[in-house]
């Protein structure tokens, strides 16, 4: 995505940081699995409907080990908090790949 180059090329290093941060958090965070933490990841960023963490998120999963079905579910999950469109729309970015 273009913002995300751009800040990439303004702040490298605090860019650097943060995936720093995020790596140390999935990796040294607590005891879940990779999986189930690609899992969660999935339905954060469908709730939040960020797009391209739905994408992301539902490969690494699947490259984790999760079945379709798993995600799916994960996704099916969201529908109660945050709403049939919001699923909709992470979806609809999950069958698109």
């Amino acid at each position: 995505p273009q913002p995300y180059a751009q800040f990439k090329v303004r702040f490298p290093q605090i860019l650097a940081k943060n995936e720093e941060l995020g790596t140390y958090i999935h990796e040294q965070g607590g005891p879940l699995d990779d999986k189930t933490r690609w899992l969660i990841k999935l339905g954060i960023s469908a709730a939040s409907r960020h797009q391209t963490g739905v994408a992301t998120h539902a490969a690494r999963a699947k490259a984790a080990g999760a079945s379709q079905e798993e995600i799916v579910h994960a996704l099916l999950l969201v529908i109660p908090t945050c709403g049939f469109p919001t699923f909709m729309e992470a979806y609809n970015e999950f069958k698109e790949k």
